[in-house]
């Protein structure tokens, strides 16, 4: 949380830059978006917009996302020791996933903590974009946001819009994450 808290304007300006279309451009660069976002927007609290749900989305996509491995992970090993596990390399007597089948599990558990959190993923962008996009009074807070969203283009196209997109990217990087957290475990002596 420190740490989106530390770079989120960072993010705001990431998705302003983004979110240009040729020929229109509000922000000239970097630096020129943070004057105007500063100068038009409230100060700081400009570079701020959209953080509640991101911070409220980052409890149950992290928790979802650990529970979901680790459920895989036990019930894995307790079914099919010798299919999916092996010995540990810091404790033979301990067995983890093979790892393939931990790359496996960590792409499960993405996709899963990121479908759950997504809408307030969509808020939080729509909410980043609110003073460049026209109904941007009727997105100011969070839950004003879900129920614009909701209303206007309901659950799939508005509350889960580029969901499939998102999983290009979430999947392949919790299963990267949660293979590289076990291997750590591993040479730290942790298991």
């Amino acid at each position: 949380i420190t740490a989106v808290i530390c770079t989120y304007p960072l993010d705001m300006v990431r998705v302003r830059l983004a979110f240009q279309v040729k020929g229109e451009h509000k922000y000239m660069g970097i630096i020129h978006a943070f004057k105007m976002i500063y100068t038009k927007e409230g100060g700081f609290s400009g570079f701020y917009r959209g953080l509640t749900p991101t911070v409220v989305g980052m409890a149950p996509y992290a928790g979802f996302s650990f529970f979901t491995f680790g459920t895989l992970k036990s019930i894995g090993l307790a079914q099919a020791p010798n299919l999916l596990g092996r010995p540990s390399l810091d404790n033979p007597d301990v067995l983890v996933l093979k790892t393939h089948v931990n790359l496996l599990c960590g792409g499960i558990a993405g996709a899963i903590a990121q479908t759950i959190s997504y809408p307030l993923d969509v808020t939080r962008r729509r909410m980043q974009l609110g003073a460049v996009l026209p109904d941007s009074e009727k997105c100011l807070t969070m839950v004003q946001t879900l129920k614009y969203v909701y209303q206007q283009h309901g659950i799939r196209r508005g509350l889960y819009r580029g969901l499939s997109l998102n999983y290009i990217r979430c999947i392949p990087s919790q299963a990267v994450a949660f293979t590289t957290y076990e291997l750590m475990k591993q040479f730290l002596h942790l298991n």
